[in-house]
């Protein structure tokens, strides 16, 4: 689905991980009951050593449970993260890159078997400069997802540069430097998405933001600022105008709640959050 048209209403997600500790039947339960219409998978909360361990016949258990709880998959994000340990896409070390070139081709087919959308590249361990100037690891950033854009345009997955403060990472900072490794790379396979959390290091304003960059974004992730989730800070007032100009450009594609701070539960993450998205949707002309 384009982001491009006449609105159709926000869609909105759950990333799993504040209920990892939970059984998929129990995550998917809590996420529907809460109002969202689809789950995004952190892979490393549902393996061991690696999503080469989940067969196809797990693989299409896993699409049932999340379609008997009224939901789809929407895609991954944290793809790196541990397990499996020793990855690292930008780093001089060829032998490393191969590997975890190779991981991201895991990765796609599973998205792909789960009817997922879009893989969210951020994982801010795994794509530092590591010893090199920014320049290069930018430049291994984008051989890397060129590399695996044919296979992700085959399973119709959209592989994202996500933009990271530079308290997070030192590669990729802001929405102008992941268009750049977008256009370097050239593919309509990759693409890059909005995160509300992550835009410390931008001079404009958030709405200003997705106007500028809207026709590279294909994804949102939304939380306060400071990474708690929805409800606990400024977002139902400073995140109007956002939505607003995401309405105003026909944005159809998928916003998912992503927190940092587990603390209060995911149920109430779920519930809380969800409030706060339909307030702010009821203050949009």
């Amino acid at each position: 689905m384009d982001n491009i048209g006449e609105w159709r209403g926000f869609r909105y997600a759950m990333c799993n991980e504040s209920l990892q500790n939970f059984p998929l039947e129990d995550q998917c339960r809590v996420i529907s009951e809460a109002g969202y219409q689809a789950i995004e998978i952190a892979p490393f909360t549902l393996v061991k050593k690696g999503v080469q361990e989940i067969s196809s016949s797990r693989r299409k258990q896993i699409l049932a449970t999340i379609r008997d709880h009224g939901l789809v998959c929407n895609g991954l994000h944290w793809l790196f993260t541990p397990p499996p340990h020793d990855l690292h896409f930008t780093t001089p070390n060829k032998h490393r890159r191969n590997q975890s070139i190779a991981y991201l081709h895991e990765l796609i087919d599973f998205c792909g078997d789960l009817e997922g959308e879009v893989m969210i590249f951020g994982s801010p361990q795994q794509r530092s400069t590591d010893g090199i100037s920014v320049d290069e690891a930018k430049k291994y950033f984008a051989e890397g997802l060129a590399r695996v854009a044919d296979h992700a345009r085959d399973r119709d997955v959209l592989l994202l540069v996500e933009h990271l403060d530079h308290t997070q990472s030192d590669v990729v900072n802001t929405l102008a430097e992941a268009k750049e490794v977008m256009d370097m790379v050239g593919h309509p396979a990759i693409r890059m998405m909005f995160d509300f959390h992550n835009t410390a290091d931008e001079t404009e304003a958030l709405a200003a933001l997705i106007r500028h960059f809207y026709d590279g974004i294909k994804h949102v992730h939304i939380q306060e600022m400071d990474g708690r989730h929805l409800g606990t800070g400024g977002a139902a007032d400073d995140f109007v105008e956002a939505f607003q100009a995401l309405k105003d450009l026909g944005y159809n594609r998928w916003i998912s709640l992503e927190v940092f701070d587990f603390s209060p539960g995911g149920a109430n993450i779920a519930n809380v959050s969800m409030q706060v998205l339909r307030e702010i949707e009821s203050r949009l002309d």
